[in-house]
C-alpha cells in the first residue's frame, strides 16, 4: 500500500520475464531489467510518447491502418494531431515499401526545414526523441485480424533503424491463439507462433544493443493483462532494451508516485508465480475463444461468403485475438450496413471508417469494412448474429426499401456519427 519502485513491483517484473521467455522462446532468456510495469497498454503508449518523442522534431506517427481507433486520441494529446499518417496493409501485414517511401519524403521535408534537433523536450539521460514513431498490432491485429509475417517484421526493424524510428507494438492478443482448422479439438498452445518485433530488434543483424547503437533500440513491446486477466486491473508491462525500459519508468507520473497499479501488480505477480494465470489462459481462455471462433467462422462461411463478403489471410494455420475483419461486396458501405443492422436486427457491429487514421485516408480507407467481435458473446448465439447480419446484406443486394445501392437514407449519416 506504499509507493512502489519506479520500474514496478520486482516480483511481477521477474515473473513476467519468465513467462515471456517460456512463451516466446527467444535465443536467450528475457531479464527483468527489460521489463517496466505500466498501467496497461493505453497508459503506457502515452508514457512512451512523453519520454521518447518531441512534437516538433518527431516527424510523424506512422500508424498501420486500419488501426485501433482509441489510440488516435493518445497521439493527439501528445501533440501529433496533424502528424498521424496511415500505412496500409497488404497480404503480409504492413506495406513496407509504402512506409519506406513516405518516411523518405518526410525526412527530405525535415532537412529542408532545418528540423534537426528536439525543440521542446530537454535532453535527459534516460530518454531520447526518435525522429519517427511506428504504431502497429502485429499479431491478430485489432481491427484487421491480420498477422504480420516474419519477413515484414524484419524489414520493419531495418527501416526503423535506418530512419531512427521507435516501433511501438501492442502485443496484447498474442496469448489468445488456436488452430484455424474448424475441426481442431486441441485449442490450446503455450508457444508463440512468431517472435515479436521487439524480439526481432533484440537479435537481428547484431541486435538492438549492437556496437555503435545508442542502447535504446528501435522497438518496444506493449503488453497488457486486460485481455488475459481483467481490464479493471489496469496493469501491463513494457519490454525493450534495459535502457528503454528504465526510460519508461522515469516518466514524470511514475517518478511522482512510483509505478502505476502498484497494488494490483502484486495480485498479478501472485497469479503468475503460482501458475494460475497461465493455467487460466491455456485451459480456459484459449479453448473458449477458439470454440467461439469456430462457431462464428462456420456461420460466416455459410451465410456471408456466398454473398461476396471477403475475409483476410484465409491460409493461416493459427489465428486468435478478439476480432474478425470483413470486407463487404461493392457497392455496400459498412456504415450503412452497421446502422441498418442496429435498427432492424438489434445487432451491433463496428464499421470500417472508425478505424481510419484521422485526416489521412487517401491510401487507407475502409468504407466497405466491418469489424466483428466474437469474444464477448456466448458461442451458442454467435451463429444467429451472423445470420442477422447476412439478412441485412441480403436486403441491400435485393434492393429492398430502396437500399440496393448501399446509400444512406436522409439523416442516416448523422445517426451513424452519433452512435459511434
Amino acid at each position: 500500500m506504499l509507493y512502489g519502485p519506479d520500474e514496478g513491483d520486482p516480483r511481477l517484473r521477474k515473473n513476467v520475464a519468465a513467462w515471456l521467455t517460456s512463451f516466446y522462446q527467444p535465443e536467450t532468456e528475457i531479464s527483468d531489467a527489460r521489463i517496466a510495469i505500466t498501467g496497461g497498454a493505453s497508459q503506457n503508449l502515452a508514457c512512451l510518447l512523453q519520454v521518447f518523442t518531441d512534437p516538433v522534431y518527431t516527424r510523424n506517427v506512422w500508424i498501420v491502418s486500419p488501426s485501433y481507433m482509441l489510440a488516435f486520441r493518445i497521439f493527439d494529446d501528445s501533440g501529433f494531431h496533424k502528424k498521424q499518417r496511415a500505412v496500409p496493409e497488404d497480404d503480409e501485414g504492413i506495406d513496407i515499401e509504402f512506409l519506406r517511401r513516405e518516411i523518405r519524403k518526410s525526412e527530405e521535408k525535415a532537412v529542408n526545414e532545418g528540423n534537426d534537433a528536439p525543440h521542446i523536450k530537454p535532453p535527459r539521460p534516460w530518454g531520447k526523441a526518435y525522429r519517427h514513431i511506428i504504431y502497429a498490432v502485429p499479431t491478430f491485429s485489432n481491427p484487421s485480424f491480420k498477422t504480420m509475417s516474419l519477413r515484414r517484421r524484419e524489414e520493419l526493424v531495418r527501416v526503423a533503424r535506418e530512419y531512427d524510428a521507435l516501433i511501438i507494438t501492442d502485443d496484447v492478443y498474442d496469448f489468445l491463439q488456436w488452430p484455424s482448422n474448424p475441426k481442431a479439438t486441441n485449442l490450446s498452445s503455450d508457444k508463440a507462433i512468431l517472435p515479436r518485433v521487439v524480439d526481432v530488434d533484440r537479435f537481428l543483424d547484431g541486435g538492438a544493443e549492437r556496437e555503435g547503437a545508442d542502447g535504446f533500440g528501435n522497438a518496444v513491446s506493449n503488453g497488457s493483462f486486460s485481455k488475459i486477466c481483467g481490464p479493471g486491473l489496469r496493469t501491463g508491462w513494457a519490454e525493450g532494451t534495459e535502457k528503454l525500459a528504465y526510460g519508461v519508468s522515469q516518466t514524470g507520473s511514475s517518478r511522482s508516485g512510483g509505478a502505476p497499479s502498484q497494488l494490483t501488480a502484486t495480485f498479478v505477480a501472485e497469479t503468475l508465480e503460482t501458475g494460475e494465470l497461465q493455467h487460466f489462459v491455456f485451459n480456459t481462455l484459449q479453448p473458449t475463444y477458439g470454440r467461439r471462433y469456430q462457431k462464428i467462422m462456420t456461420a460466416i462461411n455459410k451465410e456471408l461468403v456466398p454473398l461476396g463478403v471477403v475475409l483476410p489471410q484465409t491460409d493461416r494455420d493459427v489465428v486468435g485475438g478478439y476480432f474478425i475483419w470483413l470486407t463487404l461486396p461493392e457497392p455496400l458501405r459498412g456504415a450503412v450496413v452497421a446502422q441498418r443492422a442496429k435498427e432492424s436486427e438489434n445487432l451491433i457491429v463496428a464499421h470500417g471508417e472508425i478505424f481510419e487514421v484521422p485526416g489521412d485516408t487517401e491510401f487507407a480507407h475502409f468504407e466497405r469494412g466491418l469489424r466483428i467481435c466474437f469474444a464477448w458473446e456466448d458461442e451458442k448465439i454467435l451463429a444467429e448474429g451472423i445470420e442477422r447480419l447476412a439478412s441485412v446484406v441480403r436486403s441491400f443486394q435485393n434492393g429492398e426499401g430502396g437500399a440496393g445501392s448501399g446509400e444512406m437514407k436522409p439523416g442516416e449519416q448523422e445517426a451513424v456519427k452519433d452512435f459511434w
